[in-house]
């Protein structure tokens, strides 16, 4: 029986540990996913940058011809929203499961920021249907959801704020206030993704409906708002490390006076902890799979470097010098290591949801990014001065992968929160230790052997 194409790709021992809990179904698509990958997508990457213009008005201006072609080649073959678990999801989603899932993240996130995007499967608009899914009324959904779910528009999520620590949610300061039958947004944020795109055409906004409540966690709500709607005002587009990653970008928005229907409150006044909750732990995860692409492709670049007859040093490969080939063992190392951190958070999620693997997510959101940056500043390396330069995507990548040692939570939160989950355990730990300790006592006596215990 012939190996599946995906031992290419991956570590052939993880493949084993976890195909037999793929279905056949998940396996075919696999296959197909990764032959739309290498036909279509992977050689599509410089072109896909060109036709992003240079104009600083023109290419905010801009729907990528080549993506657009991709996303209907994508649907027609079936590969489409593959992150939405049916069984999470049964109206909406697909049957795969989020570990299933994982291994084609993976291999998505060798292709840069489009490769998820020709499979509508790109933020910020995962977490905006999951949400949408899970939480929005039949019209939310219907007016919403479903041209989200067919690719025909984009969304953004306004949480982080300019003036306030906003890895502390509770801080936030943008106001909803009912007037009538409407809500009325005033607030200020920034770093919003695909606020820029010109198809984004609702942002989802976290704001304070409630701030005396005595719950700092139930003081905050989420709103639908339309992009189009009298009072939204983007300030600019960021820049991570001089990338403004157009056209989707990330914006700084003022939202001043911004009125909507009450009927776009999502589930509830006060439900607004909840519903972040529910759409950052498979995000968080999502981010994590498509790293460990990221990681493997760097090191594969790094790998036709240093044996490139070309490039050779001092008369030598660079492979054959010691500190490379040690950077290369490390590299591998790291990466197979957290693939399994990944998959084992997948694996948590789809038997107890995101709730029930948070200890699993979060020790994989602050390892994994630390991981694929130092894998590709390793490759970075091995590139010289061309490793920071426009001819290779190493720099670009680099960039994307700091910011997530920030976004959807910071690095020392995870931390923080892992060390308090650990830390619980430590009076059963007690209890146990002194339990063994009495019946050590025990066997000792018995034996006439004196104890100082």
């Amino acid at each position: 029986m012939a190996a599946h194409p995906v031992v290419e790709w991956t570590s052939e021992a993880s493949w084993n540990m976890v195909e037999d809990k793929f279905s056949p179904y998940a396996k075919e698509t696999l296959a197909k996913l990764i032959k739309f990958l290498e036909d279509e997508v992977f050689p599509a990457r410089a072109l896909i940058h060109a036709q992003v213009p240079d104009d600083p008005v023109q290419r905010w201006k801009t729907v990528i011809p080549v993506v657009e072609e991709l996303k209907v080649k994508a649907k027609k073959q079936g590969l489409w929203n593959l992150f939405l678990s049916k069984e999470h999801y049964p109206e909406f989603g697909v049957p795969l499961t989020n570990l299933e899932y994982a291994v084609m993240a993976e291999i998505l996130g060798r292709g840069g920021h489009f490769a998820p995007q020709a499979v509508n499967c790109s933020a910020p608009d995962t977490g905006n249907m999951e949400v949408l899914a899970r939480y929005g009324n039949a019209e939310q959904q219907k007016k919403w959801l479903i041209p989200l779910l067919n690719g025909e528009i984009r969304s953004a999520f306004a949480m982080t704020e300019k003036h306030v620590a906003s890895s502390d949610a509770t801080n936030i300061r943008t106001s909803l206030v009912q007037e009538g039958n409407e809500i009325v947004i005033n607030g200020h944020k920034w770093w919003i993704s695909g606020a820029g795109d010109p198809r984004c055409k609702l942002h989802l906004v976290m704001g304070k409906s409630d701030p005396n409540n005595k719950s700092a966690y139930n003081q905050q709500s989420v709103v639908i708002v339309p992009a189009d709607t009298p009072g939204i005002k983007i300030v600019r587009p960021m820049k991570v490390f001089g990338y403004d990653d157009a056209p989707e970008g990330h914006c700084e928005i003022i939202y001043d006076n911004v009125r909507v229907p009450v009927g776009n409150l999502v589930l509830g006044w006060g439900r607004g902890f909840e519903i972040i909750q529910g759409r950052l732990g498979p995000g968080r995860i999502h981010h994590c799979m498509r790293s460990i692409g990221a990681a493997q492709n760097a090191l594969d670049t790094m790998l036709r470097r240093v044996t490139d007859p070309k490039k050779k040093t001092f008369g030598k490969y660079l492979h054959e010098h010691g500190t490379v080939i040690a950077d290369i063992a490390r590299s591998r190392a790291e990466i197979e290591s957290a693939r399994l951190l990944v998959l084992s958070a997948a694996l948590q999620i789809d038997k107890y949801k995101a709730k029930g693997a948070l200890k699993e997510i979060g020790i994989a959101k602050f390892v994994v990014p630390s991981m694929a940056l130092q894998v590709v500043d390793r490759a970075i390396q091995s590139f010289g001065a061309e490793g920071v330069c426009q001819d290779q995507e190493l720099a670009s990548t680099w960039a994307g992968l700091r910011t997530l040692r920030i976004a959807d939570g910071p690095d020392a939160v995870h931390i923080q929160q892992v060390g308090q989950r650990e830390l619980k355990r430590a009076p059963a730990l007690v209890r146990k230790e002194a339990e063994r300790l009495r019946k050590e006592k025990a066997l000792l006596e018995k034996a006439g052997i004196k104890t100082h215990l």
